[in-house]
């Protein structure tokens, strides 16, 4: 199969975009940004939106993160002052909650030494034993004991302390015995303070994957670009309303291949010839819709040349291949089919009307001939010669037309056949009838016959 050349570059690359200029004029679209830029700031808006939008959840994943990890931490300094022996020992005994005790001062000591914003004792009686207020020491705490199944807990308090992580351990004597509760917060300015070390790091991530993000969007402008042959949105619109009013606005069949042979466009006037339709074609190839014989031959390729003629059942097509390239890229091939029915039963009926001028010719011929003859017999006085000639002409004519009018019903045809045999005996040339020939006075494909007569 021929590949394409210079001849055969039907979309040149400037003739191209002249049309796809005027067609975006005609459907008048504004020109605006370039696609590949409108591309560009769309892909820029998301990946900022979504960046922001990731960094913020991010940035909120992390806060509870460190919620978490520092209730953990106030859990283990709770655990921690839980665990000293004083504490335990005088809780047990009943030491009095007084400011400046022996819980007080080994409490306060823990606090110090972990970076906590309160470490409290409290016993059964929800009586606290120490805080970082003397003045709430010997008072009893609002809220219920929650370490009275033997567990630590975790969580959020707003206490007098303001908001901070709370960890909360159950106190227990030197006998084993449950005497109280220990409860440790780390304030909340902390947790911030941590958020905003790592708020650095995530905003390094975030504009990681914006760069990478804004990289991938010029690569894809560039890859469309050259996808469209650098053609903008208006143009695209323009040349497929070109196209469209093209196709199914002319009288010839088109049919368009993908390099791959894929039937990718066929119009109406097509579909009308070849008796096919957009549904059941597109996409497919020839060898799967048509087939096998000349026509599919002809449309594939495989039988090369220009005007090439086709014969279907209903139709007498002239069909033409070309391929298509731009930019030196193969595009695939442009199959043009012509219906040349109707001229070719014209051309028919013009062969039959000259037949029958020659045998109307060859008659008045040859009546010029009988006349001469008959002039020249009685000019010399042989008149009895000039009298059975005359007799033997007059009848041989009008029996043979006769004969077959007599077994030929249609008339058209009855005076195609006499011509024929008058132009057949000019010619020393006899046309006999056969016998059983019969034919009914409206033959059916009467234009078809008068072809085969003739």
């Amino acid at each position: 199969m021929a590949r394409p050349g210079r001849s055969g570059d039907v979309l040149g690359a400037s003739r191209a975009r002249g049309w796809l200029h005027s067609g975006a004029a005609r459907v008048g679209y504004p020109r605006g940004r370039r696609l590949s830029g409108r591309i560009l700031v769309a892909q820029l808006v998301i990946l900022v939106v979504t960046g922001a939008i990731g960094f913020t959840l991010l940035g909120l994943a992390q806060r509870a993160e460190l919620d978490r990890a520092f209730e953990e931490r106030a859990v283990a300094i709770a655990s921690t002052a839980a665990a000293e022996p004083q504490i335990r020992q005088a809780m047990e005994q009943g030491a009095p909650a007084v400011p400046g005790g022996v819980v007080q001062t080994v409490a306060e000591r823990v606090r110090a030494a972990s970076g906590a914003s309160y470490v409290v004792v409290i016993d059964l009686n929800r009586i606290r034993h120490s805080h970082p207020d003397a003045a709430l020491i010997g008072q009893q705490v609002a809220e219920p004991l929650v370490v009275l199944d033997g567990r630590t807990h975790a969580g959020i308090d707003t206490g007098s302390t303001g908001r901070s992580a709370n960890g909360r351990a159950p106190l227990y004597g030197p006998s084993g015995r449950l005497v109280g509760e220990v409860s440790a917060g780390i304030p909340e300015t902390q947790v911030t303070s941590e958020v905003w070390r790592e708020l650095p790091t995530l905003g390094l991530y975030a504009g990681l994957a914006l760069a990478i993000g804004l990289a991938t969007s010029v690569l894809l402008a560039r890859r469309l670009k050259k996808i469209t042959f650098g053609l903008e949105l208006e143009e695209i619109a323009g040349l497929l309303q070109d196209r469209e009013a093209m196709l199914h606005g002319i009288r010839e069949g088109v049919i368009a291949f993908d390099p791959r042979e894929r039937i990718s466009v066929i119009n109406k006037e097509a579909e009308r010839l070849l008796g096919l339709t957009d549904q059941q074609v597109r996409g497919a190839r020839l060898d799967d819709v048509l087939p096998d014989g000349r026509l599919r031959r002809v449309l594939t390729g495989t039988i090369t040349g220009n005007d090439l003629t086709v014969l279907t059942d209903d139709h007498c097509l002239v069909v033409n291949r070309m391929p298509v390239a731009l930019h030196g890229r193969e595009l695939g091939w442009v199959v043009t089919v012509r219906d040349r029915t109707e001229l070719v039963g014209m051309m028919r009926e013009l062969d039959s009307m000259r037949g029958l001028t020659d045998a109307l010719r060859a008659q008045q011929h040859e009546f010029s001939n009988r006349m001469h003859t008959l002039a020249g017999l009685l000019e010399l006085g042989d008149y009895d010669s000039a009298l059975d000639y005359a007799v033997d002409t007059a009848g041989a004519e009008p029996a043979f037309a006769e004969s077959v009018r007599a077994r030929i019903g249609h008339a058209l045809v009855v005076g195609l056949i006499v011509a024929k045999a008058t132009v057949a005996g000019e010619r020393g040339v006899r046309l006999v009838l056969a016998e059983q020939s019969r034919l009914s006075e409206q033959p059916p494909h009467l234009r078809r016959l008068l072809t085969i007569v003739g």
